[in-house]
């Protein structure tokens, strides 16, 4: 339990020991902007006096104190020298604050920006190591949204929040120290509205919090759902949904719009709350230290000093209370971040992880059972084997777990019980990047990136030349409509391969399985939606592509089979027969049965 809980601590702090690692490797620059914070901060003490020195050592001509004795070969040189270095130390204070602010202002922003770097970089890895099961309940435009938007949030508390709060902390504490040294009464007068302050803070902060987390929650809302329609803009037109969308879009931000305003309302309460109270604060000494000036009890510059720094000290409270509610965002974008971070990633490969490489191609399932969630198990007890070479068909109405068993073998999924053996190893015994690496598969809709022809390909071989990049191109049949486009294999294509033929994403999808050359071979069906030409042209490179391969191919229509080894019958989620086809036909089991049906609606549909 005492392990459990460590661990579980661990894992709740993953985001603050990746902050905390990044500020340690910057401590070089924290350490130059904490110098420049403390010389703002002495600067801002020190930009009263002068005046106060004007007031009662030049116009009133009183003398100076111990403290100020340094000036006394100053005002002997008469007036004029006097008002001249006056001058001079007000315009230095000030040159000298904004040299202190720049670095100040500098060293946070880059550490800041590269602090973003870090968690952006840290996030997407922890995303690739994600379960399936993960991405599959996540929405791709919520998780964008973190990424890129909560963690803009951090950043502009690092930069600007955090840095102006410890500025105005170590100011407020400065001046009362200055305060009740010149003058404690005083100074206890300006300092009694400080818990008033603080209630009327805490009191806002609360509130303001749970709106910042309901609207961070509708912004990513908004994003998932925008994500959504962009992705389908084919399929919204289709159904004629323009309208419905546009008004499920306009009900969303609406709602966000709502709970903005609420935000705004509670901000700007708060503020004006503080104001009123400072007001209160600031005139009250300025009254009483009046009081005290006539009774002769202090100086004009001393009550000066002192108005200075309650207007100076007020105006840093004032600050503080908006930078709470600032850090009111980042709290709720830094739990929406640790959210992604506390998700346990795919099991790791074995510290003894073998290399897979040149691997013969002989499979074995070893009593399978998987299931996606609670409830029945989609897989139960599956066993079979393919040897090298072998020729595997998966027939199965929807739902039997023919797409399972493949997600299975490339482990993007992890078995419950039972075993996959490949080559004689354990699958879990091979690093999973090089398991994948030998296993080339092609989908029933090949899915392309916004990018060249030349990256689609390469992309199942990374660094590959242009010469494998055309050589895969040709032995898919592809090179000849690839040369034909405006950029040939520079052309950007579209999203998802949106700007090129059914046809034509195929045979770059076969062509991005070629230049792996893999071990085994996964076909999903890649023809099933394809025109006769272009369907007999990718049949016959898939017929090459099978010779001496171990090849699993998820067959949703028969016509196929006859070319294969074996067929693995599925029907929900065990094994109900497995022969060639022509033994099952014969059977006139439940193979005979799917074979029938599927004719039936062939003719129907002609």
């Amino acid at each position: 339990m005492a392990l459990r809980k460590t661990l579980n601590m661990k894992k709740r702090d993953r985001l603050t020991r990746i902050v905390l690692s990044h500020l340690g490797r910057m401590k070089g620059g924290l350490a130059l902007a904490a110098v420049c914070t403390l010389g703002v901060v002495a600067l801002d003490l020190l930009a009263p006096w002068p005046l106060k020195i004007l007031f009662d050592h030049i116009l009133l001509e009183k003398p100076l104190g111990s403290a100020l004795s340094f000036l006394d070969g100053v005002l002997a040189r008469g007036p004029l020298v006097a008002l001249a270095t006056l001058a001079a130390m007000i315009v230095l204070i000030a040159l000298g604050k904004a040299a202190f602010l720049y670095f100040q202002v500098f060293q946070t922003s880059r550490i800041g920006y590269q602090l973003v770097f870090e968690l952006r970089r840290e996030l997407f890895q922890h995303l690739q190591g994600l379960s399936l099961s993960y991405h599959n309940r996540a929405r791709a435009g919520d998780l964008l949204n973190r990424i890129t938007s909560d963690t803009h949030n951090l950043r502009d508390t690092f930069t600007e929040s955090a840095l102006a709060f410890g500025t105005h902390l170590l100011t407020i504490v400065g001046m009362l120290v200055v305060m009740f040294a010149l003058n404690w009464r005083l100074a206890l007068i300006a300092a009694v509205t400080f818990p008033l302050l603080l209630v009327v803070l805490i009191l806002f902060y609360a509130r303001v919090k749970a709106t910042m987390k309901k609207q961070r929650r509708r912004e990513g809302k908004i994003a998932a759902r925008l994500g959504e329609v962009f992705a389908t803009v084919p399929l919204v037109r289709a159904f004629g949904r323009e309208r419905y969308e546009i008004a499920q879009f306009e009900t969303q931000s609406t709602k966000h719009l709502e709970e903005g305003i609420r935000a705004l309302r509670l901000e700007a309460a708060a503020i004006r709350a503080t104001e009123i109270i400072s007001a209160f604060g600031l005139g009250a000494t300025v009254f009483y230290g009046a009081l005290q000036v006539l009774a002769e009890r202090m100086t004009p510059g001393d009550l000066l000093v002192f108005s200075a720094y309650v207007s100076r000290m007020y105006s840093p409270i004032r600050q503080v209370a908006k930078l709470l509610l600032k850090f009111n965002k980042a709290a709720v974008s830094a739990e929406r971040l640790r959210e992604i971070l506390n998700e346990e990633p795919e099991i790791p490969d074995r510290p003894d992880a073998i290399e897979a490489h040149d691997l013969k191609g002989e499979i074995r399932f070893d009593g399978i059972s998987f299931g996606y969630g609670e409830g029945d198990k989609t897989l139960n007890d599956i066993s079979f084997s393919i040897a090298p070479g072998q020729r595997l068909v998966l027939v199965g109405a929807s739902g039997a777990g023919k797409s399972t068993l493949v997600n299975l073998l490339l482990r993007l999924y992890e078995p419950t019980s039972g075993a996959i053996f490949v080559d004689g190893h354990d699958i879990r015994d091979y690093r999973r990047e090089s398991l994948r690496r030998e296993i080339g598969i092609v989908l029933q809709d090949n899915v392309l990136f916004g990018a060249s022809v030349r990256e689609n390909i390469a992309y199942g071989k990374l660094h590959a030349t242009p010469e494998e990049v055309e050589a895969a191109a040709r032995a898919a049949h592809a090179h000849e409509f690839i040369a034909a486009l405006p950029e040939g294999y520079d052309t950007l294509v579209g999203e998802r391969g949106a700007t090129l033929s059914g046809g034509q994403r195929q045979r770059i999808g076969l062509a991005r399985a070629l230049i792996k050359r893999p071990s085994i071979l996964i076909l999903d069906e890649p023809t099933s939606a394809l025109d006769a030409s272009s369907e007999a042209l990718i049949q016959e490179v898939i017929e090459r592509l099978q010779q001496g391969k171990t090849t699993i191919l998820i067959a949703h229509h028969f016509r196929y089979i006859k070319h294969t080894d074996h067929v693995l019958v599925l029907k929900q989620g065990i094994i109900a027969e497995q022969g060639k086809a022509r033994e099952l036909m014969a059977m006139k089991g439940h193979y005979y049965d799917l074979y029938v049906h599927q004719e039936s609606d062939a003719r129907t549909r002609r």
